[in-house]
């Protein structure tokens, strides 16, 4: 038993001491995370279909019970498994390359590539501040805080972001954080077909392009949120 467990543990840190095993560990990863990046933001958008569908979606969410936390931990799990390795990542790479022309280095990788930490890290800071924001910190006895239902009171959702994103700056915060979000995806989304082999040289414009179209689509979904409270469109 102890024999068979050992060449399984063995396998593993091989496959994640190599340059390909913590690429592909990152794609696979970052697959996770856009599609909750995409699901996240088709929920919040049920904020346009009033009132009532967005607190309805919540409280189903907040009803799902075990799922809903075999959800969060797998999650959490494969964010902290994506930055961790991505960090790992990076310092193998620097001490593996060798010494090269600035100019040369910076011409074979696109901007994005060159920040994708540094974005990546922006990006995990703001979700830390966004759970706080909206799941952690709130006070059950604002105003607002609670709506009456027909299954009797539950957290008014909208009502919640409806009142934070009304501070100017929370908003601007908000915005710019979609920004190195979107920076991160644009890159991100070509990069796990480069690395899982389903690049050619027939379909990289197709897959950067609908990088760039993913990236876009996410952008303009979550800034369209605080943009139209500030406006009074939600409100």
């Amino acid at each position: 038993m102890g024999f068979a467990v050992i060449i399984p543990l063995q396998a593993l840190q091989k496959f994640y001491g190599s340059s390909l095993g913590k690429k592909t560990l990152v794609a696979l990863t970052g697959l996770v995370l856009l599609a909750f990046v995409f699901g996240h933001m088709a929920g919040n958008l049920l904020i346009y279909a009033g009132r009532d569908a967005l607190n309805s979606y919540a409280e189903k969410l907040q009803n799902a019970g075990v799922l809903l936390w075999a959800a969060r931990i797998g999650l959490l799990g494969a964010a902290t498994l994506h930055v961790v390795t991505t960090l790992h990542l990076a310092r193998h790479n620097r001490l593996a390359s060798q010494p090269r022309p600035v100019f040369q280095r910076t011409v074979q990788a696109s901007r994005a590539s060159l920040t994708m930490v540094w974005t990546g890290l922006l990006v995990a800071g703001f979700v830390i501040y966004h759970v706080l924001h909206f799941t952690v910190t709130p006070d059950a006895g604002q105003p607002g805080y609670y709506e009456l239902s027909s299954q009797g009171p539950r957290h008014d959702v909208y009502g919640m972001v409806v009142q934070g994103f009304r501070v100017p700056l929370i908003s601007l915060f908000y915005v710019a954080s979609m920004v190195a979000l979107c920076f991160h995806i644009s890159h991100g989304f070509s990069s796990v077909f480069q690395t899982l082999g389903l690049r050619t040289e027939r379909n990289w414009a197709l897959i950067r392009g609908a990088g760039l179209a993913f990236a876009a689509l996410i952008f303009v979904g979550n800034v369209s949120i605080p943009v139209s409270v500030l406006l009074g469109w939600i409100s």
